[in-house]
């Protein structure tokens, strides 16, 4: 029973990440045919780090990872959930705009 347990949790988690893998890919697909996009994903991803990123291993500028989960919690009712890659383009010409 753990076995497969075990396993269920590691396909799930490889799956997870092919399609943040496949979300991140659109994303730079779009932003390679509109430059104006790729600056709104970069201001969007800037407003979304986490707070002193840089005193942390990667000290990359990336969001925290319980606040992401919390957004696709609220916004699509899963904490694994993985918005659609017209949802975050909608999302930053929106935050453009404002």
């Amino acid at each position: 029973m753990r076995e497969n347990y075990c396993r269920d949790s590691v396909a799930h988690a490889i799956f997870h990440h092919m399609t943040w893998t496949r979300l991140i890919l659109g994303l730079t697909l779009r932003c390679m045919t509109d430059p104006r996009l790729a600056l709104d994903l970069m201001r969007v991803a800037w407003r979304f780090r986490a707070r002193a990123w840089y005193r942390r291993p990667p000290f990359l500028p990336l969001p925290d990872r319980t606040y992401v989960r919390w957004r696709m919690h609220t916004a699509y009712g899963s904490h694994d959930a993985v918005p659609p890659t017209e949802d975050i383009v909608r999302y930053a010409r929106w935050a453009r705009t404002m």
